[in-house]
């Protein structure tokens, strides 16, 4: 029976209508017996599920413009971003996060959208004939219906299909294997100063007394029949009542190596799992002068595989908060805290402790009545961060707090009036008033008391507001 005829006889029969996708496979393989090809067709409809509509996802129309999708995305992924969520919500705002994405790569991609609109989401299902998958495998569609038993080996008329031609070729191994990222905190004295750190590391690495193979000498393995040899297998997940989106996962039944090695010949020392867990020390260098989000890589420290080379143990450096220095990029911001005399008279004392331990001794002089001002800044040139690669350094500022002595400090009347000669003489005024009127004050007043509860955006703590959300900002005037 060619494929002209199945599909002639199926849609007069009461089998359920054949994928047209499956047609050249039909006829590259000749006649089906009608067990088979039930089997075949009731597998074609399993597939038949209801799909992402990635419109709906984005919650937008399929007119939507390009800046309807980038908008609806940005709000999508805040609204669903993991880490924005409760604990117990997080794992579906995962999946709904990533559906979003999955949503907007498609649809802002104009060549994507319109395969997309012309053929749903089979377009890039290499399983249903789309994307770059070519035609569909008919071993991966057995493999899925009965699992480890080799599509249809040892049925009537069938043998094996894992041979056949136009199957795929084998697992497409990438050359590198995947890298491991890590967080890093480090302080700011350790950015300063340079550090090297070791620390023990746990690592799969090729097994040495089979070479990878994960059989004894001379073992045969054959491949994997549920991921047909690949390693891993598209599923359909659920994100949402009537949405489901595709994910690609490690095959369990081969572990993901897309090869089954028969028990008795594995390999005694890694049981047939091609790697075994070894234990090794690593040292990391952090040079002096890195900064926040430099990375630093452990070229082939992650685990290794048969046929690729290892990949890398990457780490991300994160600077944690100093209790006294700011820095932004190779300089450096501290406060200086000055006494009141010091302000007016000058001083010669140590004033901070340096990130490397030396103490920064400053003499401030005030001639001629010279003072520093709350606010005021003070450059220490090449007293800041070190710069990678050089000898170079950036530059300490210190921000001038001059600190006010407590009340009561003067003990008598003879005291201030020392002070008074000594300080400038406050000019009086000339301007004359037709009445004076002498008032009460209060010394620890409140800010935030300022036009509170009247409704002011002016008021303390008030913000102008954005017409948009409210009709707090001000208005035009009735006429």
């Amino acid at each position: 029976m060619r494929a002209a005829e199945v599909l002639a006889s199926s849609a007069a029969s009461e089998m359920p209508v054949i994928d047209e996708t499956l047609l050249p496979l039909l006829d590259k393989f000749g006649a089906l017996p009608r067990l088979h090809l039930l089997f075949l067709l009731t597998y074609t409809n399993m597939n038949d599920v209801e799909e992402v509509d990635l419109y709906e996802v984005l919650g937008i129309s399929n007119g939507a413009t390009k800046i309807d999708i980038k908008k609806a995305y940005h709000k999508a992924a805040l609204a669903h971003h993991p880490d924005k969520v409760a604990e117990d919500g997080r794992e579906e705002a995962e999946i709904r996060f990533k559906a979003a994405k999955q949503a907007y790569e498609i649809l802002s991609d104009d060549e994507k959208r319109a395969m997309y609109d012309t053929h749903g989401m089979a377009a890039f299902d290499p399983s249903r004939g789309g994307g770059m998958g070519g035609d569909p495998d008919i071993d991966d569609i057995f493999a899925q219906m009965f699992g480890g038993m080799g599509g249809f080996s040892g049925m009537p008329g069938m043998g094996g299909m894992g041979g056949m031609p136009g199957g795929p070729g084998g697992r497409n191994v990438p050359r590198k294997g995947r890298s491991v990222e890590q967080e890093y905190e480090v302080s700011l004295e350790e950015l300063y100063k340079g550090k090297t750190t070791k620390f023990s590391n746990t690592k799969n690495v090729v097994c040495s007394l089979c070479k990878g193979s994960g059989g004894k000498q001379g073992a045969k393995s054959h491949s994997c029949g549920v991921c047909n040899g690949r390693g891993a297998k598209a599923v359909l997940r659920q994100v949402g009542p009537g949405l489901v989106t595709q994910e690609t996962v490690p095959c369990g039944n081969c572990q993901g190596s897309g090869q089954i090695i028969p028990e008795k010949q594995r390999c005694k020392k890694c049981k047939g799992k091609k790697v075994v867990e070894t234990k090794n020390v690593l040292e990391l260098y952090i040079p002096r002068g890195a900064r926040q989000g430099d990375r630093i890589t452990l070229a082939g420290e992650a685990d290794q595989l048969p046929d690729q080379e290892p990949g890398d143990i990457v780490f991300t450096l994160t600077e944690t908060p100093h209790d006294v220095f700011e820095r932004a990029g190779a300089d450096l911001r501290a406060e200086l805290k000055v006494s009141l005399v010091e302000a007016l008279t000058g001083f010669n004392r140590v004033v901070l402790t340096h990130l490397d331990g030396r103490g920064l001794q400053l003499h401030v002089e005030q001639p001629n009545g010279n003072v520093l001002r709350p606010g005021q800044v003070l450059k220490i040139a090449g007293e800041g961060m070190p710069m990678k690669r050089s000898d170079a350094r950036g530059d300490l500022y210190l921000m001038v707090d001059v600190e006010f002595p407590e009340d009561g400090w003067l003990k008598s009347d003879a005291a201030l009036q020392k002070v008074r000669d000594a300080l400038p003489q406050v000019e009086k005024e000339d301007e004359k008033h037709e009445e004076v009127e002498e008032v009460d004050v209060e010394w620890d007043a409140d800010m935030e008391e300022f036009g509170a509860g009247s409704g002011d955006p002016r008021a303390a703590g008030g913000e102008w507001e954005d017409d948009e959300e409210g009709e707090g900002g001000p208005q035009c005037a009735t006429q």
